[in-house]
C-alpha cells in the first residue's frame, strides 16, 4: 500500500511539474527577444522593461477587442509596405492572412519609405477600427496603387489599428 501511494505521489508531481513547464513555454514564445540586433527608433524611446509580444501573440490580442477598445502594448513583426508618400503610416504582419495599419502619434514623426521588409518593434496603443470606404481610397492614392484599384474599393473595412507612440526599426 505504502508503494502504491509513493507511486501516484510521484506521478503527480510528475504531471504537475510537466504542466508548468508547458505553461511557461507558451509564456516565453509569445515574447519576442530584441537584445541581439541594432535598431534605429523613431518617435518617443521605447520602454526596455515592457515585454515585446511576438506578432502571432498580438493576433490574438487583436481578436479579443471591439471596436472602441484600446491596450496598451508592445509587438514586434515586419514591415509589409509603408506610405510612399512621407512614411506616415505602414501596414505590418500579424499573421499570414492578417496585418495591422499603424499610425504615428499626433504624424510626430514617420518611417523611413524603404523600411519595407525590416523588422519593427512598436509601443503605443492597439485597437480595432472601422475605416470608411473614402479614407481607404486616400490610404491606396497613398501608396502609389493605380485608379482601377482605387476605383475597385467600394466597401469599408474592418482594420486591426496601432497607434505607435515609438517605433525601432532593425538595421
Amino acid at each position: 500500500m505504502k508503494h502504491l501511494v509513493l507511486t501516484l505521489g510521484l506521478l503527480a508531481l510528475v504531471t504537475v511539474s510537466c504542466v508548468k513547464k508547458s505553461d511557461q513555454k507558451n509564456e516565453l514564445e509569445t515574447v519576442v527577444s530584441t537584445s541581439e540586433k541594432e535598431y534605429e527608433t523613431f518617435g518617443q524611446d521605447l520602454d526596455k522593461q515592457q515585454k515585446v509580444l511576438s506578432k502571432e501573440a498580438m493576433w490574438k490580442e487583436f481578436e479579443q477587442l471591439k471596436e472602441g477598445d484600446t491596450l496598451r502594448v508592445s509587438f514586434a513583426s515586419t514591415i509589409k509596405e509603408v506610405c510612399q508618400k512621407k512614411g506616415c503610416w505602414m501596414q505590418v504582419d500579424l499573421d499570414q492572412e492578417k496585418s495591422s495599419f499603424v499610425r504615428f502619434k499626433d504624424y510626430g514623426f514617420f518611417a523611413p519609405m524603404n523600411a519595407g521588409g525590416h523588422e519593427v518593434v512598436m509601443q503605443g496603443k492597439a485597437f480595432v477600427s472601422v475605416v470608411s470606404v473614402d479614407e481607404l481610397k486616400h490610404y491606396a492614392k497613398d501608396a502609389g496603387k493605380s485608379e482601377v484599384e482605387i476605383e475597385a474599393i467600394t466597401e469599408p473595412k474592418i482594420t486591426y489599428a496601432f497607434e505607435a507612440d515609438g517605433i525601432a526599426i532593425a538595421k
